[in-house]
């Protein structure tokens, strides 16, 4: 027997937390269409929202539309429907990324329904963290938590996190020096004090974090431009870096790596830690492969995170469903 389609009601507030995955400078990437009549829900890439400069591939934004992808699971298994998803459905539409039936039938996923209530509690923290350790128990389910998505994630020892570092801080200065990049950051990463109008998309001032008065992990959004009154602060000496990857490097990997991405943040969220995310020692292919392990089985990194117990974050805007779901 058929299940009945999903309610148009029910459908909005699965988008509604598929959009508050994480994506490269906050510009959600993706767009719905819910074809009621087959009770399907598509999720498509915004190509109007690419980072040419920083993301050359689009992968960043697989990587964001795959963290949409677990929300809306999480949402889907809460709300207790077992939905069912392809990866990739038409060869002939690459920015078609997933078709999801809803109501695909069989046991609601009691693991992703219990990270339910993390999906609206996580928010990137880019404030210090104390140097504090990350309970073993805490790392083994986070590795659980890749692993269950097809990735893997591995925290690296004390060197390879000083190489890491410091290729960080090398894309950071080439950066600088290059004006198309520093535009492109720019548009997303809002310098505006608090209270004054925003938009719905990007990162704002309030979420930047300190300046770092040494090292550090973070990304300065500010890329130079002067924002009064920001403090400076002194971040963790040995940050808890974990790198997420793949076996191997193609579109629908990414889209995997995406859906661990979230599931690994959820799970952090969920066992009391915060988190913030390095992609720019990635987004230049020379240095990319200088960041995997050289001891690992992981061939391909997606993601740098950084981990550990420190203050949250504060929420960064997001555009309405109105905007990104399309009923047909």
């Amino acid at each position: 027997m058929t299940p009945e389609p999903v309610a148009v009601s029910t459908v909005a507030a699965l988008v509604e937390d598929a959009a508050l995955a994480p994506s490269l400078d906050n510009a959600q990437p993706w767009r719905f269409r819910y074809r009621r009549d087959a009770g399907v829900l598509e999720l498509y890439a915004d190509l109007q929202r690419t980072l040419p400069h920083a993301d050359p591939e689009n992968r960043g934004l697989h990587l964001g539309c795959g963290a949409a992808l677990l929300n809306l699971r999480v949402s889907a298994a809460a709300a207790g429907l077992a939905p069912d998803v392809r990866l990739l459905p038409d060869p002939g539409r690459p920015d078609l990324l997933a078709e999801v039936r809803p109501h695909g039938g069989g046991a609601p996923d009691g693991a992703l329904a219990r990270l339910h209530p993390a999906v609206r509690e996580r928010h990137s923290s880019r404030f210090p963290y104390r140097d504090e350790d990350l309970p073993a128990a805490v790392k083994e389910r986070l590795y659980d938590a890749a692993r269950a998505e097809g990735a893997q994630l591995l925290f690296p020892g004390s060197w390879h996190v000083r190489s890491i570092l410091e290729l960080a801080r090398d894309a950071e200065g080439r950066e600088a020096q290059d004006p198309q990049r520093r535009a492109e950051t720019a548009r997303w990463a809002h310098t505006e004090p608090p209270g004054s109008p925003a938009p719905a998309d990007g990162i704002p001032a309030e979420a930047f974090g300190p300046l770092p008065s040494g090292s550090s992990a973070v990304r300065d959004f500010a890329a130079g431009r002067p924002m009064p009154g920001r403090a400076w602060a002194a971040f963790e000496q040995n940050p808890h870096l974990a790198l997420l990857g793949t076996a191997h490097d193609t579109p629908a990997d990414w889209l995997r790596a995406g859906q661990a991405l979230e599931r690994v943040l959820l799970r952090a969220t969920t066992d009391g830690l915060v988190a913030s995310l390095t992609s720019q020692p990635l987004e230049q292919s020379e240095t990319r492969w200088a960041v995997r392990d050289p001891l690992s089985a992981m061939a391909h990194v997606h993601m740098v995170l950084r981990l550990g117990h420190g203050p949250k974050g504060p929420a960064s805007p997001r555009r309405p469903v109105s905007d990104l779901l399309e009923v047909v």
